[in-house]
């Protein structure tokens, strides 16, 4: 193995450019499709004059309340019947902070409903989440508005 003969020998290098080329392209790839895939449910929301900017923490999960009713904690669905069961599970015993959106053509009494299932589970802490007046996007005048 160690002689040479007729010019051939072995090559114990290992060529690492491939690898950090196709690394590169995948963080690349990474870079650009992590925040798309961070922007949650669109639910129009109601505004307030005070409002403090949302932990960016993994310790806080986000429940929605869509205007057609639906509930969501974080991107995934849940049905009233079970959400008691998922916030002691999801929430509580992961000891995460919750922070309720609503839709603002959500009936009040759904809110109230659904804020009173959160306190059956157990949780204590409720964060509410609204846009803050002067950052309200304008209106579009092309929708007739």
């Amino acid at each position: 193995m160690g002689a040479r003969s007729g010019g051939r020998h072995f090559v114990s290098e290992i060529n690492v450019t491939p690898f950090v080329d196709v690394m590169l392209v995948l963080l690349i790839i990474f870079m650009v499709t992590a925040p798309m895939m961070s922007e949650g449910l669109d639910v129009d929301l109601p505004t307030t004059s005070h409002v403090e900017n949302l932990p960016t923490e993994m310790d806080t999960m986000v429940m929605t309340i869509t205007r057609d009713g639906a509930i969501y904690l974080d991107t995934y669905a849940v049905s009233p019947e079970e959400l008691e069961e998922k916030l002691v599970l999801l929430v509580k015993e992961k000891n995460k902070q919750l922070f309720l959106q609503a839709d603002k053509e959500v009936p009040y009494g759904t809110v109230v409903n659904v804020m009173g299932r959160i306190r059956k589970a157990g949780i204590d802490k409720l964060g509410v989440v609204a846009h803050r007046e002067d950052s309200r996007p304008a209106p579009n005048p092309r929708k007739g508005s």
